[in-house]
C-alpha cells in the first residue's frame, strides 16, 4: 500500500519543486511529474504512467485536486477509474481522503455537482438543437454510449468488471457506470453484481450560496432546486431551509 505522488504544473515556466517536495514530505517514494494544461485529458502522459504504475490498495496523491485536472466531469471520469481499482486518493492542501468517511463524502458532493454542471450543458444543448431544427440546420447526433446499455448489463451479469466492460466496448468507464445506475434506478429489486448493498449513512450539514445574475443560470432559486435534487437522487436526504 505505497503513496504514489502527482505533480503537475499548467506551462513550462512554472516550476514543480513546492509540489515535489509537499509530496516528498507526505512520503511518497515514487512521483510522477509533468508540465502541461490541465485542461484535457488528451496527451496526459505522466499520469497515464501513474495510473499504470499504481496498484490496488495504494493511494494516489497530489497537492491540490485541481493538479490532476481542471474540469469536474474529467474528474469524476478519474475518480471512477480510481474506485474501480480501489485506489485511495489524498489532496494535501484540501479535506480529501478517501480512506476515510469524510473525504469519500466530498468526492461524492464532487460527482453531485458534476451530473448539475452536466444537466445544465444539456439543458443548453436542447436549446440550440430547438433553435437550430427552427432553422432547418439541425441534422441529429451519432448514437451515444447509452445505445450499449444492453450489451454492458449482459456482460455485467457475466461477472465482467467495469473496466474490462468499457475497454471491450470501447467507451468511458463514467458511461459505465451511468448506465448502470439508470438500469438499478429502473429495477431497485434486482441485484447488480459487483455492487455494494451496504447503505451508509451520513449527517452532514451544507450551507449553500448561489449567486444570482450569471450567463450560465436563469436565476438562484432554480439553480437551488436543481442542486438540491441532485443531491436527493444521489443519497437518502432532505433540505432544511432555515
Amino acid at each position: 500500500m505505497a503513496l504514489v505522488g502527482y505533480a503537475r504544473v499548467s506551462t513550462i515556466d512554472q516550476n514543480l519543486d513546492i509540489q515535489l517536495d509537499a509530496l516528498k514530505n507526505a512520503g511518497c517514494k515514487k512521483i510522477f511529474s509533468e508540465k502541461k494544461s490541465g485542461t484535457s485529458k488528451k496527451d496526459r502522459s505522466a499520469l497515464d504512467e501513474c495510473m499504470d504504475y499504481i496498484r490496488e490498495g495504494d493511494t494516489l496523491v497530489v497537492t491540490r485536486i485541481d493538479r490532476l485536472t481542471r474540469s469536474i466531469l474529467d474528474l469524476q471520469n478519474l475518480l471512477y477509474f480510481l474506485k474501480e481499482k480501489e485506489i485511495h486518493l489524498k489532496a494535501l492542501e484540501q479535506p480529501v481522503d478517501t480512506s476515510n468517511a469524510s473525504g469519500k463524502f466530498f468526492l461524492d458532493m464532487l460527482g453531485v455537482f458534476a451530473e448539475f454542471e452536466t444537466n445544465l450543458r444539456r439543458e443548453r444543448q436542447l436549446e440550440g438543437i430547438e433553435k437550430a431544427k427552427q432553422e432547418g440546420k439541425y441534422k441529429g447526433r451519432k448514437p451515444t454510449a447509452r445505445s450499449k446499455s444492453s450489451e454492458v448489463m449482459e456482460l455485467i451479469n457475466q461477472g465482467f468488471t467495469r473496466t474490462a466492460i468499457a475497454k471491450k466496448l470501447n467507451m468511458g468507464i463514467a458511461s459505465v457506470y451511468r448506465i448502470i445506475k439508470t438500469h438499478r434506478q429502473n429495477n431497485p429489486d434486482q441485484t447488480i453484481p459487483g455492487s455494494q448493498a451496504t447503505k451508509k449513512i451520513a449527517v452532514v450539514e451544507i450551507w449553500l450560496r448561489v449567486e444570482n445574475k450569471t450567463k450560465f443560470v436563469r436565476g438562484k432559486n432554480e439553480s437551488r432546486r436543481q442542486i438540491e435534487n441532485d443531491c436527493f437522487s444521489h443519497f437518502d436526504t432532505g433540505a432544511f431551509h432555515d
